[in-house]
């Protein structure tokens, strides 16, 4: 007989509208103007989006020069571009679509504002991750400082403390976030803060639901990419909300089932560029185990979405 499992499913969990709109907006430009279409880096991060846009005909390249010349469309990926990028397509004459998530590009006016206000910007993020390079990338070189924890907050030297905002990246944990914010607030009291907050809706909704369920089961599987920086959150937000132990695994063959041995309860979540059907692949391992029971658990309900690029929307309708 199969031990009993009580699954708490965490709601909202998985795409949200940016990632939604950018994963629609290649399958429609594949659609209208046929394959190839080329997709600037991941449209998302998740490898299984990826190869099933590649198995449709989309082309993935790292940089632009890897993309011959074509009259086919090219999409920039929902993490968003520095402003060379589109810049250099232009110069080419290439085809292009933004998918950048307009939740990004909020925070690419908001950096431009602050700048023409002559205020240094401080860019909370993690170094090298695509956001951050389109955010930094949106200001001429040494415009923008990088804050990536506390300590950075409080060794960073301003050129001018009464002339600082700070902006963030929109995928950042909510708790570490408020703690960088309070240390850069303490050291520099005139700081500018975002008129809204720059860590988007379904970051912050993500994490409050695995904050919800962690401390009620013995383990919490995440369904999201290594390279996925909300998804990475969710784990570190599972631990420290009193999940003994918390994993993330891209598909159910990288679960290590001895880790599972013994638990009756478990928590499933994704991340924001995680697939639905990735989720019941792993649900669906579980069951093959345990006798499961699967309880969602709803801390909000998301109706937001986006519109897409005008080149796209009459293919749409």
């Amino acid at each position: 007989m199969k031990p009993h499992l009580r699954i708490l499913l965490c709601a909202p969990r998985g795409f949200c509208a940016g990632v939604d709109r950018a994963i629609q907006i290649v399958e429609l430009a594949l659609e209208r103007f046929g394959a190839p279409v080329y997709v600037r880096h991941e449209i998302v991060h998740n490898r299984y989006v990826v190869e099933d846009l590649k198995a449709k005909g989309a082309v993935f390249v790292e940089e632009l020069d890897e993309i011959p010349d074509t009259a086919q469309p090219v999409i920039f990926s929902a993490h968003g571009v520095a402003k060379s990028v589109p810049e250099a397509a232009r110069t080419r004459n290439l085809f292009h679509l933004d998918a950048t998530c307009p939740l990004v590009t909020k925070v690419h006016r908001e950096a431009e504002i602050l700048y023409r206000k002559g205020r240094e910007v401080v860019l909370i993020g993690h170094a090298g991750h695509p956001e951050v390079i389109g955010t930094m990338g949106q200001l001429p070189p040494g415009a923008v400082a990088l804050v990536e924890t506390e300590a950075d907050a409080e060794a960073f030297t301003p050129r001018d403390p009464d002339r600082l905002a700070w902006i963030t990246q929109t995928t950042l944990s909510v708790d570490d976030t408020a703690a960088i914010v309070a240390t850069l607030t303490r050291r520099f009291p005139h700081i500018v803060a975002p008129h809204k907050d720059d860590i988007c809706y379904a970051t912050t909704n993500r994490q409050d639901a695995v904050k919800r369920v962690a401390g009620e089961v013995d383990a919490m599987i995440v369904v999201g990419a290594p390279n996925s920086s909300n998804s990475q959150r969710l784990r570190e937000v599972a631990e420290r909300a009193g999940c003994p132990y918390a994993v993330l695994v891209q598909r159910a063959s990288e679960i290590d089932w001895t880790r599972f041995q013994g638990i009756s309860r478990l928590g499933v979540t994704a991340g924001a560029s995680a697939p639905e059907v990735l989720i019941d692949e792993v649900i669906d391992a579980f069951s093959a185990r345990f006798d499961v029971s699967v309880e969602v658990v709803t801390t909000t309900t998301e109706s937001i979405a986006f519109n897409l690029p005008r080149a796209l929307r009459d293919a749409a309708e």
